[in-house]
């Protein structure tokens, strides 16, 4: 892969390629009612998988699953009825990070994927504090001439075959690493992005727990 396998960071770090399936209530933020999580690595030229997760999670009473969601998704009320509750599921996946070890999440639209984690982070506090790579501005970098950055038409470009449960979370996750590994791959062809600093400048995203909270304007 280029220049970009020599970078000692790029080596070491863990891309954790997140994704979650919503209801959206109204007035409050989107509540996760499916999460998968696919972790890669390339120590050596090469990707390894190091790690998978999927969970159903039963939304608050507040956020039901509405036939839109069902649309989208196919999960219904019945679907989630026994599903574990946020500080479950997002518990476990949080409890597979290993403190200490350097993680990246990868997402499409990745300031979505931010906002959920934000929003669950007292269930998922490492989570919390990973910060993101989203693969849309690494896309628009790297492919220019896209009519658009969705993930189906990344797909399309690529050629990689559509999953066969498109927005569920698991299938989804799968073709979006397809898509980064791909995209990576082009990114070690560019000596403008020589190393995992150069595509974080790109395509990063902070956590939003890493941001610096901002003191009141006015405050005494």
């Amino acid at each position: 892969m280029g220049h970009l396998i020599k970078d000692p960071a790029f080596r070491e770090m863990t891309f954790v390629v997140v994704d979650f399936e919503t209801t959206t209530p109204a007035g409050r933020p989107a509540q996760p009612i499916e999460v998968a999580a696919l972790a890669l690595r390339c120590p050596n030229g090469t990707w390894e998988v190091s790690g998978r997760a999927q969970s159903l999670i039963r939304p608050p009473a507040f956020a039901p699953v509405t036939p839109a969601d069902t649309a989208q998704t196919g999960l219904t009320a019945e679907h989630l009825h026994a599903a574990p509750m946020p500080a479950e599921a997002l518990g476990a996946l949080d409890r597979r990070l290993t403190p200490g070890a350097p993680y990246l999440l990868v997402a499409q639209h990745a300031a979505t994927e931010a906002g959920l984690i934000h929003h669950q982070a007292e269930h998922c506090p490492r989570l919390a504090r990973t910060d993101l790579l989203d693969t849309i501005p690494l896309a628009k970098r790297l492919i220019p001439h896209l009519p658009n950055y969705r993930l189906d038409t990344l797909l399309a470009h690529f050629g990689i075959p559509q999953p066969p449960n498109r927005h569920r979370a698991a299938d989804d996750v799968d073709v979006t690493a397809q898509v980064f590994i791909r995209l990576v791959h082009a990114a070690a062809e560019d000596p403008q992005l020589p190393d995992l600093a150069a595509l974080v400048k790109v395509a990063g995203r902070t956590a939003k727990h890493n941001l610096p909270v901002q003191s009141e304007l006015f405050g005494m």
